[in-house]
């Protein structure tokens, strides 16, 4: 299993990047990891995390640096040896069976589509972020901001990538898939998700019809189905009410000594609770719908992160997700 990894992209790297891989590299011994950017810093950093030996471990040289404010498209074709770029190329050139980045998120998928390519009978591909919900099982989201707008074929599209890769890659056997709206009832919504629903029960999946935005934190489906816009929204929105939520308690619990004291007897549950809903965890998000495998990670994520969503990645990659879904799609013609 050969892994790429954009070893510039995001606010930790190169450091918590080459860190992450480091460690993944040592755990998972099955997966062949080649970091790509500047060759001497990257083996600088390899040398101490105790790394430069291991023979899972290559290093591909990129001059370049695509920067999270550049213009997606215009950095993709004017920097050719940008080290996310130089990911994407080892996959299309079948140098490595999946690229990961925490850079760039609309370059990443300009180069997905434009380097590796689009899977035959998919409009458009989705980014496709796990939340993390009460039960601990989680769900699937897509798409959450490859594409702000969405037509009922796509989202129907969607839905089945979504249902394929829960199944090959975490091990459900009948994903439930649900559709967001603002209502549960079948007439519910705007023109697109009205147009939508006879698709989604008419698709090869488990559709158990619309969900509200408030139920999905409660493991009501595994693949939640929307646009990007609206989706993205969605995700915001959670990741800010958590990160209050837990600012809040921190405050509170430290106001005096019998607050601290109660802190501490609660403190295990809490740590519990708040590593549930840390998107470190969970390590990357697939961008389904392309013919080879590209993860987006967090643009925070440090070496945890990386080295979760290489385990992810691993598990992917053993599950032939692209190559269960191109199957699927082929069905339908």
């Amino acid at each position: 299993m050969r892994i790429a990894i954009d070893a510039f992209g995001g606010d930790n790297a190169p450091e918590g990047i080459v860190a992450g891989a480091a460690e993944a590299a040592k755990e998972y011994r099955e997966a062949s990891i080649t970091l790509v950017g500047d060759e001497k810093r990257i083996r600088e950093l390899l040398a101490a995390n105790g790394a430069a030996s291991l023979p899972n471990v290559a290093v591909r040289h990129a001059s370049e640096v695509i920067a999270t404010d550049e213009e997606p498209v215009r950095a993709v074709r004017r920097k050719k040896d940008a080290s996310l770029v130089v990911a994407a190329a080892m996959v299309k050139d079948g140098e490595a069976d999946a690229v990961i980045s925490a850079g760039n998120t609309g370059a990443l998928m300009t180069a997905g589509l434009l380097v590796v390519g689009r899977l035959k009978g998919i409009e458009r591909p989705a980014l496709a972020p796990m939340i993390p919900t009460m039960d601990g099982v989680g769900v699937l989201a897509l798409d959450l901001g490859a594409n702000m707008d969405a037509t009922a074929e796509q989202l129907a599209q969607y839905a089945v990538m979504g249902s394929v890769y829960r199944a090959k890659a975490h091990g459900i056997a009948s994903p439930r898939v649900g559709l967001l709206n603002v209502g549960t009832e079948p007439g519910k919504g705007n023109e697109v998700t009205k147009a939508a629903y006879p698709l989604l029960e008419a698709a090869p999946i488990r559709f158990v019809g619309n969900v509200e935005a408030r139920d999905v934190l409660n493991g009501v489906c595994d693949v939640l189905v929307c646009d990007g816009f609206v989706g993205n929204v969605m995700l915001k929105t959670l990741e800010g009410a958590a990160s209050t939520l837990f600012g809040a308690l921190k405050e509170e619990f430290t106001q005096n000594a019998i607050r601290k004291l109660a802190a501490a007897i609660l403190k295990p549950g809490l740590r519990k609770f708040k590593n549930k809903m840390d998107y470190k965890e969970v390590g990357a998000a697939p961008m389904l719908g392309l013919t080879g495998l590209v993860m987006k990670s967090h643009g925070s994520s440090d070496a945890r992160a990386i080295k979760n969503a290489v385990r992810q990645t691993v598990d992917a990659i053993r599950s032939d997700v692209v190559g269960t879904i191109r199957s699927e799609l082929g069905k339908g013609e």
